[in-house]
Formats: structure tokens, sequence, C-alpha cells
């Protein structure tokens, strides 16, 4: 099975995780554990970024929409950063870019919540 793991960091009242590996079935469980952990936390702006991810599978791409809805009713967000190509033409294909913004660099994530 190919490796995942995820950094968290804050950047003031901004959570960011960092995605690194294969999201699939089996590691999807990973990352609901660590949206439900910072949600718990009552921090509802989230960067997610997926600079170092090299797969996702349907199971990865259903978490975040199970946690986008809790964020949103907090006056909080999710946002996307860091995605190769071949990840952003998976999110675009499933309509995705009409749910969550999505940035280039995490900076740029970041600022969107100022």
């Amino acid at each position: 099975m190919e490796e995942f793991s995820i950094n968290k960091k804050q950047q003031d009242n901004i959570t960011i995780l960092s995605l690194n590996g294969f999201l699939d079935a089996h590691t999807s469980v990973e990352l609901e554990k660590s949206f439900e952990e910072v949600l718990s936390e009552k921090n509802y702006k989230i960067v997610v970024n997926f600079d170092k991810l090299t797969y996702i599978s349907s199971a990865g791409l259903g978490v975040f929409m199970a946690f986008i809805e809790n964020a949103r009713e907090n006056s909080g967000d999710i946002k996307l950063c860091g995605m190769s190509e071949k990840i952003y033409n998976i999110f675009d294909m499933l309509g995705f870019p009409i749910l969550f913004e999505i940035y280039k660099e995490e900076k740029s994530a970041i600022e969107k919540f100022s």
C-alpha cells in the first residue's frame, strides 16, 4: 500500500493541512480524522495543500464534501491549493471548482481568508 501523511500547521486562525502521497479508501480515514480534529477545535478556516499528493480516489474526494458544510456553517471554509494538473483534472471533471475555491499557491488561499 502507498504511503499517506498529513502535515498540520497553524497560521494565525487558519489551519493548513498538507497532504502527502496516496489518498484512497484506506487512507481517507486519516484525512477524516484530521478534519474532525480541526473542526472540534473550532478551527473553521482550513487550507488544504495538495502539493505532495500523488493520487486521489473517489473516497478521498468524498471527505471534502463531508466537511465543507460544517466549516461554512461556522463562518469558515475549506480552500484548496497546490494541485498537480492530474489531481486538478479529477476535481474539475467532478465539478469541484464550483463548490471549492482552488488556488495555485498556498499563500493565495491563505490571503483569501483576510
